[in-house]
């Protein structure tokens, strides 16, 4: 794998192999549902409704707590992995339940949960309110926070994303004491210490991660296929997170990067202070740092000229690529996401002059 730097909007995608991938990540993960958890690792879940009686459903957003047959939808997921040496930060998961992404980022070191949290409004909006340049950020605003930033929904506290995900984590320090899992609660009991925490998401995941994570300082913020909001101002505020602990991470085929909705989001976060968009699939020369400590990930991995696999297949799943062996080919990118030093960067560079930052119908 190589950090060398990709020119935007190439006029024909190679279709590249990341051979170091594979030989930099040892462990396989192979397990099936049905084979029983390995002696260390502990997997958790629980209905938020259950777990905090103050919550309410909000079916006028698609907020619900079991679908029309009863399915339950508020369910939430937690797994530690206690055979490696923790890293002391916890990754809130901002999509639904996603077991071998789960089962990479606890072998990392890290306690990883998903929460379930009023994310159904997209459909609900006018297009006038749904591109005006201002609803969208508000709202994902609410959305995380459960405070008042947006007069087009009504979510309290206990039904937005940071309270659930305390509430979550309450639940399983007082469930399984011995996993560790108070260190993410602060000194009065009250709420998480965000300052250990991961935002992590994809789509439109990974674009509220990175709203919250300009109003509320995090650890880190990894974010695949995102984030978006193409007509939006809030990647360029003022950002309580440092930008250089926002990660990306990309296939050049997706809409939104070929549309320029990634690529302007990624420039108005300053990300190309920290490196050049990094091409993970060319090989790297020898010496060189892992992906030039980029904050901008790209892939041109094989997806069949399938925008829609494209945008799905940058995390471990059905559609993420695959060597002849069945084996991913991005194992170092993920590992990389999530652990890479946050003080270790790339060096500026300019502004990719193809990429636009003003989408606005012309």
């Amino acid at each position: 794998m190589t950090s060398r730097p990709y020119s935007p909007f190439p006029q024909q995608l190679a279709v590249l192999t990341a051979l170091l991938a594979l030989a930099t990540c040892t462990q396989v993960f192979s397990r099936t549902p049905q084979q029983p958890l390995p002696e260390g690792v502990r997997q958790d879940s629980a209905r938020a409704s259950e777990i905090d009686r103050r919550t309410k459903p909000h079916p006028e957003i698609g907020f619900v707590f079991a679908d029309e047959k009863g399915k339950p939808q508020d369910l939430q997921h937690a797994r530690v992995d206690k055979r490696t040496s923790s890293r002391g930060q916890l990754v809130i998961w901002l999509m639904d339940h996603n077991a071998p992404l789960f089962e990479r980022i606890s072998s990392y070191g890290l306690h990883v949960i998903s929460v379930h949290y009023a994310r159904g409004w997209f459909g609900k909006l006018k297009p006038s309110d749904r591109d005006d340049g201002q609803s969208l950020g508000k709202i994902r605003l609410e959305a995380a926070t459960g405070q008042p930033h947006s007069p087009l929904v009504e979510i309290p506290q206990p039904d937005g994303l940071e309270e659930r995900a305390f509430q979550f984590v309450k639940w399983l320090a007082e469930k399984n004491p011995r996993d560790g899992w108070n260190q993410f609660l602060n000194a009065d009991r009250d709420g998480l210490e965000w300052d250990k925490v991961i935002l992590a998401g994809i789509s439109h995941g990974s674009t509220t991660a990175a709203r919250l994570a300009k109003h509320r300082r995090v650890a880190r913020v990894v974010m695949f296929s995102g984030p978006r909001d193409q007509y939006e101002s809030w990647q360029s505020l003022p950002s309580a997170t440092p930008a250089n602990r926002f990660f990306g991470f990309t296939h050049v085929l997706d809409s939104g990067w070929t549309g320029s909705h990634y690529c302007r989001s990624w420039l108005m976060l300053e990300l190309n202070q920290f490196g050049p968009l990094t091409d993970v699939d060319q090989p790297q020369a020898s010496g060189s740092s892992l992906f030039g400590h980029s904050r901008r990930l790209i892939t041109q991995a094989d997806v069949n000229n399938n925008p829609d696999r494209a945008h799905t297949m940058v995390i471990p799943g059905g559609s993420a690529a695959k060597d002849a062996d069945g084996r991913y080919l991005h194992e170092a990118v993920w590992r990389y996401l999530f652990t890479h030093p946050v003080d270790q960067t790339g060096p500026f560079t300019a502004p990719e002059s193809n990429c636009r930052t003003d989408l606005r119908p012309r």
